[in-house]
């Protein structure tokens, strides 16, 4: 019997009811290969990120153009039968309009959710202004709810990865973007349980993702406990991968060696993986 697709509302329905209770992982892939793997384990969404699909481009992070990073979008949908939530960047944009053009763009990928982050990647002004930020969420909430789509609004205050680790200014911020119509809430960056639990209080009802990017001490059910609803882990899965080639092509260019290769998958299992697409 031949597999049938979900649909992109049923991918939409099915992110929704993973926010209500519980808390999930949403790993983040870079391309089709490491989604389809991660679909292969039993996740039930997933997250693009912007760092490690700029990264196999060659490029760093934040200087994709949109149309790239669309594309990408619904490569990504189609790749899977999992939701996947867009790492959107600050929206391409700088101003509310330019934010809910480019929204609109990222609903028609299919995405099931997106987020809008508050940095403008000006070091000697990292965040937009608060008002600002706000106005361009709004813009986001209303774009979403214009298409006619359920796709997921993610509101992230990046006080904390821009140099500015105040928990009282990222709190704010994200009741901000709440109050203007984000679905789910993030404050990459924030690690102790003390802001964790902090943020969780600030915008309860509204769900938290937390990121994950580092080794951490913290484990699920001590995330759970703390009321976080879902993890993410950013580039992290794509660094990994990028460490262990840097390390064996290191080893053969400086040592002439080619035993960094232990940790490798085999070509039967990675074969295996990928037999049905």
């Amino acid at each position: 019997m031949p597999h049938v697709r979900p649909s992109i509302a049923d991918k939409r329905r099915a992110f929704h009811r993973l926010h209500q209770d519980g808390c999930f992982v949403i790993p983040n892939p870079w391309d089709v290969g490491s989604a389809r793997y991660l679909q292969t384990l039993g996740f039930k969404a997933l997250a693009t990120t912007s760092s490690g699909f700029a990264w196999s481009h060659g490029h760093r992070d934040g200087v994709m153009s949109r149309d790239r990073v669309l594309d990408h979008l619904t490569e990504m949908v189609e790749a899977t039968d999992l939701p996947i939530n867009a790492d959107f960047e600050h929206g391409f944009s700088p101003d509310a309009a330019g934010v809910a053009d480019s929204v609109r763009l990222a609903v028609e990928t299919g995405v099931a959710g997106l987020s809008i982050e508050d940095s403008t990647g000006n070091a000697s002004k990292p965040l937009f202004e608060f008002d600002v930020a706000v106005d361009r969420m709004r813009a986001a909430r209303k774009a979403i709810d214009k298409a006619g789509s359920d796709t997921m609004l993610i509101g992230r205050a990046e006080c904390f990865l821009v140099g500015q680790p105040d928990i009282g200014e990222t709190i704010a911020r994200l009741k901000g973007y709440a109050n203007a119509g984000a679905d789910c809430l993030y404050a990459p960056g924030i690690r102790t349980a003390e802001h964790i639990s902090a943020v969780v209080a600030a915008v309860a009802p509204k769900p938290v993702n937390l990121l994950i990017g580092f080794n951490a001490d913290l484990n699920m059910p001590e995330i759970a406990a703390l009321g976080v609803r879902r993890v993410s882990v950013g580039g992290a899965l794509a660094r990994a991968a990028w460490g262990g080639f840097m390390r064996a092509a290191k080893l053969i260019i400086e040592q002439g060696k080619f035993d960094g290769f232990s940790d490798a998958a085999s070509g039967n299992a990675l074969n295996t993986v990928f037999r049905g697409n």
